[in-house]
């Protein structure tokens, strides 16, 4: 009877030292699985819960439609390209105002002078280049939007020749 005794308690010992092992694997197996590097790839929760995962060499940029966007209430954050896209009123630096068009295929107008161009979202920023050679930037700063002109000859990092208020008065395609 001593050795049945004894030989039980020798299985229940090798039982918990066998289950500790797999619980050691295990967790092994859970850190690895957690750790993998997903560098390159862009994951989207949805609301439901569901995941969906997106290589970022095939995506070209990520916009968020119309000027309030969802993922974050922070009126201070950098807008998408798509808020630049319509009709803005701007100041000319002397107390008039004037309309600054920017269309979804990059091409611009500027009512003063009724002169054309192309703008790009650089860092956040609309910037328009003008047929004559000055340039404007439409910039967000904290809740409000600015325009800034440069003269022709300056670059977009010059002293702006003048900043003035900029409301979108017709959001989208004009």
């Amino acid at each position: 009877m001593k050795s049945f005794v004894r030989l039980t308690r020798l299985a229940r010992i090798a039982c918990l030292g066998v289950l500790l092992c797999l619980t050691g694997s295990l967790s092994q197996v859970a850190a690895h699985a957690a750790s993998k590097d997903s560098s390159g790839a862009m994951v989207i929760v949805f609301k439901d819960g569901h995941r969906q995962s997106f290589n970022l060499s095939d995506i070209a940029r990520v916009e968020f439609a119309g000027g309030a966007s969802s993922a974050s209430e922070d009126s201070y954050r950098v807008p998408s390209r798509g808020r630049f896209i319509g009709k803005w009123e701007c100041g000319d630096g002397s107390g008039n105002n004037f309309d600054i068009t920017l269309n979804e295929d990059g091409t611009a107008h500027r009512s003063i002078g009724d002169v054309n161009g192309r703008w790009e979202y650089v860092d956040g920023e609309a910037r328009a280049t003008w047929d004559d050679g000055s340039h404007d930037a439409i910039r967000k700063s904290g809740p409000q939007y600015f325009k800034f002109a440069y003269g022709a000859g300056k670059s977009f990092t010059s002293d702006p020749d003048n900043v003035t208020h900029a409301r979108n008065t017709a959001a989208g395609p004009v």
